[in-house]
């Protein structure tokens, strides 16, 4: 695939656009006038969106999509609904982008080739966009969608008007890209099929290194080398030391870290963790800032806001602009989302889907219940690959649970080879947690619910998959009035 982006007025073509990366991506293009069109298994509310913007969305993927780019004489991207025999000018070809989870074999795909399209990863298109701007990156395996909708927000509200491409939707900006009219840009950027490395930006994060995705990478030392890449593009990196990793093997410019002793670049000291937020005093470089207050839970919400405040810093804001605006943060859907209450049950939404963000996640929940509350941890594994190659630490990671239940593998369109399943999953659990129970699918996990759920617990949702549908038909039927029989 080549990467050479054209922003000068030829069209963007998505296949698969309704994803939560490539629709950013979309709409950052729109809200430039540029013509966008895309395609979608099914509308969604992200899709619509697009829509009311500009874009042209079709509903299927389909060889058929391709025919609406004809030439007009002009480099204007005009969309035509003909089966006229017209000539196609190879310069008014749409720019064809695709993420990984588009198949060679996808019929528009193949038709974009056979017309001669240019084919573009994602990944091409914001490592474009990064260069375009003065760009502040956040990568890691853990917390980028927090950190860099943290960072977004802070400069909004310093008044820097960022354009802000994150992977999680977020109520300040209503959705996960905004198109700002500053020279800023603060995007997320991932690691996960190795695309990390075409990005060069002003300001790199990153927040942790763990092995997270066994479907592309073999061993911790790749996943490293690509961080490595990473940072070498970067002109300022800005990294956790608290991660071993990201201490020893990539040795950031401005570091950051919990705890003092560390000699970190920012660091804090009387931390209070509490059921409403956490707050702390921060220090740069020996120096006393002044105290921090975030409403988000936990200690890795903690650190995500000390690279906030370190990118901040290096952009030249007074901590008080950056304290206001991390104080009034609220977080982006599905981290910690609350969903709802029903009949006394509160029920919370989070993408967690690695054991290391399953037992932070369930540490925050701990710290929010109050005496004698029960936590009760709903999880749907993501991939079979990751649920194999972690099944050990999947099994300790829900020591703060009171009670787990397990559904079967959400399989993000990898195959089933038989080797794990969810009821395995949940097996290997119950060594270590006494009280489990597996369900196969979301109908049963929803009729467990409704059976088992009582007064004062908080149900946690887990996972990166379609989970969290089942939480809006168990609120609506817990809050039907019964029904006396005779």
């Amino acid at each position: 695939m080549t990467n050479s982006i054209d922003f000068s007025g030829r069209p963007f073509h998505f296949i698969g656009i309704g994803g939560i990366g490539m629709s950013a991506l979309a709409h950052v293009l729109t809200k430039r006038q540029l013509p966008v069109s895309g395609s979608d298994l099914r509308p969604s509310q992200i899709t619509r969106k697009l829509e009311t913007l500009g874009a042209h969305i079709f509903s299927k993927q389909e060889a058929s999509n391709l025919e609406f780019f004809r030439s007009q004489g002009s480099n204007t991207g005009v969309f035509l609904n003909s089966q006229e025999n017209v000539s196609v000018d190879p310069q008014n070809l749409p720019q064809v982008i695709c993420s990984t989870a588009i198949n060679p074999s996808n019929f528009e795909y193949k038709a974009a080739l056979e017309l001669g399209c240019p084919i573009l990863h994602r990944s091409d298109v914001l490592a474009a966009l990064i260069a375009d701007y003065y760009s502040i990156a956040v990568a890691g395996t853990h917390g980028k969608t927090t950190t860099s909708s943290m960072i977004g927000y802070m400069l909004l509200q310093a008044g820097l008007d960022p354009t802000i491409l994150v992977g999680g939707e977020v109520k300040a900006w209503e959705g996960n890209a905004r198109l700002g009219e500053s020279k800023y840009l603060v995007a997320e950027a991932d690691e996960s099929d190795g695309s990390l490395v075409k990005h060069a930006p002003e300001i790199g994060i990153i927040t942790n290194i763990e092995l997270d995705h066994p479907d592309h990478y073999e061993t911790l030392d790749d996943v490293v080398n690509t961080f490595q890449t990473f940072a070498q593009g970067c002109n300022i990196l800005v990294g956790s030391i608290d991660c071993e990793t990201v201490r020893d093997r990539l040795k950031p410019t401005v570091s950051y870290s919990l705890f003092p002793d560390t000699k970190a670049d920012y660091t804090v000291t009387n931390i209070d963790y509490r059921a409403d937020g956490t707050t702390a005093l921060v220090w740069e470089k020996g120096k006393a800032l002044g105290v921090l207050k975030l409403k988000l839970l936990g200690h890795h919400n903690l650190s995500n806001a000390l690279a906030a405040v370190a990118v901040g810093r290096a952009l030249k804001l007074e901590f008080g602009e950056i304290s206001k605006g991390i104080a009034t943060f609220e977080g982006a859907r599905r981290r910690f989302e609350f969903r709802g209450e029903a009949v006394g049950i509160t029920f919370i939404d989070d993408y967690a889907h690695h054991p290391s963000e399953i037992r932070a996640t369930l540490a925050a929940a701990r710290l929010q219940a109050r005496p004698g509350q029960r936590i009760v941890a709903i999880f749907q594994p993501h991939r079979y690959s990751r649920t194999l190659a972690f099944l050990e630490e999947f099994a300790e990671s829900f020591s703060h649970a009171d009670l787990v239940i397990i559904t079967d593998i959400y399989s993000a369109g990898e195959p089933d080879l038989g080797q794990i399943s969810g009821e395995k999953l949940a097996n290997a659990i119950a060594e270590h947690h006494q009280q489990v129970i597996y369900k196969p699918n979301l109908s049963s996990i929803s009729e467990e619910l409704l059976s088992i759920l009582r007064r004062g617990d908080l149900a946690l949702f887990l996972g990166a998959g379609n989970l969290n549908q089942a939480i809006p038909e168990i609120i609506t039927t817990l809050c039907e009035p019964v029904t006396a029989t005779s």
